[in-house]
């Protein structure tokens, strides 16, 4: 398919690579969220795919979180991934997470929000030990994470350190997310290109219908119902909106939300600031 925001090339066989290149930084907006339901929708059709890499075109910013100018644009999008009763990013990763592929998250730079929840979506987990940066920020704007963030942080990280991360709303280096179970392994920065590749490959390499049973077994154990996903969209969407997180983002969009500056590289700790 062609794609706006998304490279796409067969790197082996059997694994996709996916790159995301949306200028000037990533956000999550209409076009990247509309290339992502057709890419979802293509990867269940599919046979020949049988693991796909989804990295970034930009070292700083995996993605940084969604763009806060086009909630009504993205989620419109997002609807045509599952109807308007799922018109949420939420649904929208629990279906990539639903794939007969196996999905891996190849991170460099800033994961925040709904970038930390689209990572999470994926099977697994990559981070360059040097300059990933994962956080779930939007309590510190006043909305509870809306697509994934608490579902999977609870089982993954256990309720201690998900109150941590989702309450305090700060970054986190590679080095700890590795340790609380956020990402699979931290990998050298120089190394995780090969590291992710020689994962791919040898997954791809195995025969498929015991690859997608194991997955579907495991899914069935450990991925979070789907009506967690909903039931979070829908709080995450009226507190957005209200005066508390508006009052917040107003000031934060005054002190250079969504620009490439001091502010967005350093998110996690100006949010404790204002």
């Amino acid at each position: 398919m062609s794609y706006t925001t998304l490279r796409s090339t067969h790197t082996d066989q059997g694994v996709l690579s996916v790159v995301m290149d949306a200028p000037p930084r990533n956000l999550i907006g209409p076009e990247l969220v509309r290339d992502l339901v057709d890419l979802v929708s293509e990867l269940e059709t599919g046979q020949d795919i049988r693991v796909v890499v989804l990295e970034s075109a930009d070292p700083d910013y995996f993605v940084p979180h969604v763009d806060l100018t086009k909630v009504a644009a993205y989620t419109a999008e997002a609807a045509k991934a599952g109807g308007p009763g799922d018109a949420s990013l939420g649904m929208l990763w629990h279906r990539l997470s639903e794939l007969p592929v196996v999905t891996i998250a190849k991170i460099r730079g800033r994961a925040r929000g709904a970038g930390s929840e689209l990572a999470l979506a994926c099977d697994m987990r990559f981070a360059a030990l040097e300059n990933a940066v994962l956080g779930q920020i939007e309590v510190g704007t006043g909305a509870p994470p809306g697509a994934g963030g608490i579902q999977h942080l609870a089982r993954l990280l256990g309720r201690g350190r998900a109150m941590e991360v989702i309450l305090g709303s700060e970054d986190f280096d590679a080095r700890t997310a590795e340790r609380y179970g956020w990402i699979n392994r931290a990998v050298p920065d120089a190394d995780l290109d090969a590291f992710v590749a020689r994962l791919a490959r040898r997954i791809a390499s195995f025969p498929a219908e015991g690859v997608r049973t194991a997955k579907r077994v495991l899914n069935e154990l450990t991925l979070p119902a789907a009506d967690g996903f909903r039931a979070d969209a829908i709080r995450f969407r009226d507190l957005v909106t209200a005066e508390a997180a508006q009052t917040r983002m107003k000031t934060l969009f005054a002190q250079g939300l969504q620009t490439r500056g001091p502010l967005e590289l350093n998110l996690g700790d100006r949010l404790g600031d204002l």
